[in-house]
């Protein structure tokens, strides 16, 4: 094998790695911001605040506001913790 393609194919497997790595934080949203906006409202911190606040992650606003006003959090502060949600941490 000629130096110049194990050094191509070497390159591309790292880009192919990093890339990877690098894509995952700036896709993260915020989940412990939307939990912890949840919990201040009066929620309990269950599984159930947890789940409707990966729904708000994956985009379903209104399935992140009704899993977490179902939880007991009041609406104004659901729509807040949702809106967190699909927002990157900071």
């Amino acid at each position: 094998m000629r130096t110049s393609t194990r050094i191509a194919g070497v390159l591309a497997g790292l880009t192919l790695t990093l890339g990877g790595t690098l894509a995952v934080p700036a896709a993260q949203a915020d989940i412990p911001a939307c939990t912890n906006m949840a919990t201040q409202a009066g929620a309990s911190a269950t599984d159930a605040v947890t789940t409707a606040c990966h729904l708000g992650v994956s985009g379903d606003l209104q399935g992140c506001v009704s899993g977490l006003t179902a939880a007991g959090v009041p609406g104004g502060a659901a729509n807040g913790a949702c809106r967190l949600a699909a927002h990157e941490p900071r």
